[in-house]
Formats: C-alpha cells, structure tokens, sequence
C-alpha cells in the first residue's frame, strides 16, 4: 500500500494528524471512560441509602429511603467490580496479545457500558443481582489496562513511551473527576438512577469511534504517514518489530523466577490498596465524618484527581526526560520516582485522620494522589522496559495481584469501620500508609528499568536493514525532533 507523505508532523498542535498521538488521545478518552463507568457507584451508593423528603397528594411531606443497606453490604456492593475485574486481567493479556489490544480494549469499554445503563433496574430487583451486574462489568474492563500494553508496544517509541503514558494515565484524573462531580449533580437533581444512565450513555458513544478510528498496529493504519510508520519501526527497533511478525510464545519460568517483576507486581498491590481506598471509601469517610451528601461529597472528592490530573503531565516527561539525556539510567529514575511517590503518599495517609480542618486533610489528600503519578506512570511502563514482547500478559498477571486490593480493601473497611467513627477510619489509612512502605522498600531493592536478557528476541533482518536500523537508532532523537 502506498502512503502518503504529510507535512502535517511540522504542525505539533494537529496531533491528530500524526496516528500515534490519536491513538493515545483516544486511549485517553477510554481510561476516563473506564473511570466514569467504575466510579460512578461510590457516590450513587450514598444516594441509595440515603432518606429523602417526599410530598404525598394530600400535602403531607415524609421520609423515604430507597435502600437501607449496612456497611457491610455496602461493601460488598463496592468491591464486587473488583471480583470480576481480578481474574480477567491475565486472560485480558493473552487476548491482547493474540487478537490484538484494540479489540479488546474497545470491548472491554462497550460491554461495560452496556451493563452500566442497566445497573438501576439491577439495584431495585435484587441486591445480588446488582452484585452480578457489578462483576460482570468488572470482567469485561479487566482486561483493558493490560491490553493498552499491547497497544503501547506498536505504537509506543521508547523515547516517548513515558509521555504518552502520562497523558493516557491522566484519563484516569479525568474520569474520576467528571464521575464522581457528574454522579453527586445528578444523584441530586434527577435522582441516583440517571448516574448509570448517562455515564453508560457516554461509554457507548466512544466506543462507536475507538472501532472505526483504532487500528492494533501502525501498519493496519490505512491514514499513518510513510514518514511516521517508518520513525515507529526504527525507533521501537529489532526486538520489538518482531512481536508482530512472529507468533509469540510466553517463557513462563522465566516470567516467573524474575525478581523484578515480582517487585512490579508487589508495587502494583501496594499502589492499588491506596489508591482505591481513597477512590472508593473517601466519599464514605466524607459522609461518616464530616456529614457530606452526595452533591457535595462528589465535589471534594473530586478534587485530589484535579490535582493528579495535572501532576501526571509533569511525571510522564521528567521520566522521559531523565532518561533521554542520560542523566540517570532507567533503573534509577524508576526508582526515584516509584520510592519517593510512596513515601510521600504514605506520609500523608498517616496524617490524614489526625487532623480536624477539612483544608488540611484535602490538601493532603491532593499532595497524596498528586505523588501517586510519579509512581504510577514508572510502574506502567516497567514491564515493557524488562520485556516488550510479553508485556501484555505480565502486566495483566501484575494488575491481577494488584486488583485484589481493589476488592479486598472495601470489605476490609466493612468490618473496621462498623460504627462510622474517625478512630476507624483511622485504621484505614493506617493500613493504606503501611503497605506504601512496604512497596517502596521491595521496588528499591528490586526492581530494574532494562530488557531482560531472557526476553531478547533473534533478530531476522538482513545486514542491509540493520545497518540501516542502526543509523536510525543512532539519529532517533534528530528523528524525534522533527517529530
């Protein structure tokens, strides 16, 4: 197929013209779709059980309550996203890897969607059968985080990978902002149903676009031009342009007997138990606290992602940057980011129940979530730094470990906080700034940010084509800068 040549990578606003930069625009738009989809309870939820003023035909004004569920069912509730959204993350990696990750990311997002618009009438039948709906949701979203690997590993050139990550990873700001402020507006003027309607609604039309727009890899993409295809190729060079000509077999042992995976994989379950303890309880903690309603809760819940949301383009090109100008390795850099991150995070979670200003603990909550991009940012692209080929189906194992937090932490705060006082949540935090600790101090020891010599692949290509990969590789940031 002939390509054509475009001026159009001389125009850095149009980033739509250059097919790399769509491509992580759009993914993007999924992440926060996915958050929209996955949020959007935590604050419904309050509204649920929440009583409210009826007037009847006759003018008398009563109190009714949709739901009266107690915080361990609540719990449940919560944290049934993450019994399914747990076992697909591996599979979710194999798919990727065989089918390619659009496909399934953009499944992942529609069927999600889908089951999200029918969460209200779930909810009224029976408690269980919106437990279903929750984990059937979670099934199908497990495995879009491990596919976006996939996709990076096409798309993604080494020297950009951070970056675009950063600006991918802040759909996750976006999306928690828009549904938890989105779900505490309309659970109050048009009630907690229309918060299922109307993010499912969105998530439905984006994936309309992700099918017609995305391709699995540059070469599928009939609009890429001859200019960008060939920077992609050169840059992701020998190793990684094999994983799309040769049909993939995964060295388990060696995967397994890895120790700096297995520091990825300890990080990851460390960074996820904090992070959805504040994703999923803080409206909760708000409201048994402090006294927050769902309108309002929605709003200052909101507000340590803005703050993330803007942190996350810093991390993505302080990471790219340290490395590109050799200022410190990749195993350096990953640790710093990573460790400091965590101390940070665990040093304001320690502090958060101490404090009885409401500013003061949101601005520790901000400085908290704001850190956790740094680290998040470091630990996405780790696994493509110690093997391309297979960093689909290692991430989706890290992220299966990792999400376990995710389903364990909620009920763990059912049965801690069971009177809804500060002193219990107290405890929660305490736990969420301990296990920070921990990560940091097994990524410091362990973790590595090179290829490992077990996932280098034989390269094929002709002495020809690697002289001239090579002059490619020795150029690539003249290359980049044109750009």
């Amino acid at each position: 197929m002939n390509r054509p040549t475009t001026q159009s990578e001389d125009s850095p606003w149009m980033f739509w013209r250059r097919r790399r930069h769509l491509v992580t625009f759009l993914i993007f738009l999924g992440i926060s779709n996915i958050y929209m989809l996955r949020v959007n309870l935590n604050v419904a939820i309050v509204a649920m059980n929440s009583p409210y003023n009826v007037t009847l035909s006759n003018g008398t004004i009563v109190q009714k309550q949709d739901f009266n569920w107690n915080s361990k069912m609540q719990g449940v509730a919560l944290s049934s996203f993450f019994y399914g959204y747990t076992c697909t993350q591996l599979l979710g990696g194999w798919l990727g890897t065989r089918f390619g990750g659009r496909t399934v990311f953009g499944l992942g997002v529609l069927v999600t969607a889908l089951f999200t618009t029918v969460t209200p009438l779930a909810a009224t039948t029976n408690f269980y059968l919106l437990v279903a709906v929750r984990v059937i949701e979670g099934v199908f979203e497990g495995g879009t985080y491990p596919c976006a690997q996939a996709i990076y590993a096409q798309w993604a050139p080494p020297q950009e990978r951070a970056r675009m990550t950063s600006i991918t990873f802040t759909g996750i700001s976006v999306g928690t902002v828009l549904g938890l402020q989105l779900s505490g507006v309309l659970g109050s003027w048009l009630g907690w149903s229309t918060i299922f309607y109307i993010t499912g609604i969105i998530g439905l039309l984006w994936s309309v676009v992700w099918f017609l727009v995305v391709k699995n890899c540059p070469d599928d993409d009939p609009h890429i031009s001859a200019e960008e295809l060939k920077y992609i190729k050169n840059s992701l060079g020998h190793n990684e342009i094999a994983v799309k000509t040769k049909k993939i077999k995964h060295p388990w042992c060696k995967i397994l007997t890895c120790l700096p995976f297995w520091a990825i994989i300890a990080t990851n379950f460390c960074m996820t138990w904090s992070h959805y303890t504040i994703l999923t309880l803080l409206p909760m903690f708000m409201k048994d606290v402090y006294g927050y309603q769902a309108s309002k809760s929605g709003f200052i819940t909101s507000l340590p992602y803005l703050v993330m949301g803007i942190t996350m383009q810093f991390a993505g090109s302080l990471a790219d940057w340290l490395t590109n100008k050799n200022i410190f390795s990749t195993t350096v850099v990953r640790k710093i980011l990573v460790c400091g991150s965590f101390l940070i995070q665990s040093i304001c979670l320690a502090l958060v129940c101490h404090q009885t200003s409401i500013v003061v603990i949101m601005l520790l909550l901000m400085t908290e979530i704001g850190s956790e991009s740094f680290a998040m940012t470091s630990i996405f692209v780790n696994c493509l730094e110690l093997a391309p080929q297979h960093a689909s189906i290692m991430y989706g194992l890290s992220n299966t470990v990792g999400t376990m937090s995710g389903s364990i932490s909620p009920v763990v705060t059912g049965f801690i906080v069971t009177d809804h006082t500060l002193e219990q949540w107290r405890d929660v935090f305490y736990v969420a700034s301990f296990l920070l600790l921990m990560g940091a101090l097994l990524y410091g020891m362990f973790a590595r940010g090179e290829q490992q010599p077990w996932a280098l692949v034989q390269n094929t290509k002709t002495k020809k084509d690697l002289t001239i990969d090579e002059k490619s590789h020795d150029n690539k940031g003249y290359v980049e800068e044109r750009l």
